[in-house]
């Protein structure tokens, strides 16, 4: 793994993020999300899940770190839904069940990633964590083991 060219991509993606272009931002954070594990990109992440401008940004990059279905993308998420206001949390809410209304073993082993970090020491993921499982309890998925 390069890691001089893969914290030069989220300075590049970065910079995209910054754009006036709500098109730009949606795309800066789709492809952010592949680096949700860096942590330069998490902070332009949760700008992007939380943008202020247009909330297709908000929707578009919170479904990508969702779909990465593992940790580093469920916390950005969580982080963003425990501020976020009534607009941008509808939109993160809709990504939730686009990522786990599918496949029963996603939605559950994200429950089972939210119930630990319910527990972190960052009040702001804990909370955002509880908020999540609410959420993906709420979800009855489309297809189910066996």
């Amino acid at each position: 793994m390069d890691t001089d060219l893969r914290h030069a991509a989220v300075v590049a993606l970065g910079e995209l993020g910054r754009s006036h272009d709500y098109r730009d931002r949606a795309d800066a954070g789709h492809s952010l999300a592949a680096f949700a594990e860096i942590q330069e990109a998490r902070g332009l992440l949760l700008e992007l899940v939380l943008d202020p401008g247009d909330t297709f940004v908000t929707w578009r990059t919170a479904e990508a770190l969702l779909r990465r279905k593992d940790r580093a993308g469920l916390t950005i998420v969580a982080s963003a839904l425990a501020v976020a206001n009534s607009n941008p949390s509808d939109w993160i809410h809709t990504a939730i069940v686009d990522a786990f209304g599918v496949f029963c073993d996603d939605r559950d082993e994200a429950i089972r990633l939210c119930e630990e970090m319910s527990r972190d020491t960052d009040d702001r993921v804990a909370l955002g964590a509880h908020q999540l499982l609410e959420v993906l309890a709420e979800i009855d998925p489309v297809l189910r083991p066996g």
